[in-house]
């Protein structure tokens, strides 16, 4: 891979992950939890930092 790729794709990921971590604080300031899927399994970051396998809205 040349050189000008790698750092454009460097720049592109840091972009995104900053934009990730934006929206995720703007969901907790709004009471809305993040959610996360590993092996299949949904997880639920609760605005309080807890983190649970429940749906909070209770549509289980």
């Amino acid at each position: 891979m040349k050189k000008e790729t790698y750092e454009m794709l460097l720049k592109i990921t840091r972009i995104g992950n900053r934009a990730v971590k934006k929206t995720q604080e703007e969901n907790h300031k709004k009471g809305l939890p993040n959610v996360y899927s590993k092996n299949k399994r949904l997880y639920y970051e609760l605005p309080d930092g807890t983190i649970t396998m429940k749906d909070p809205f209770g549509e289980d």
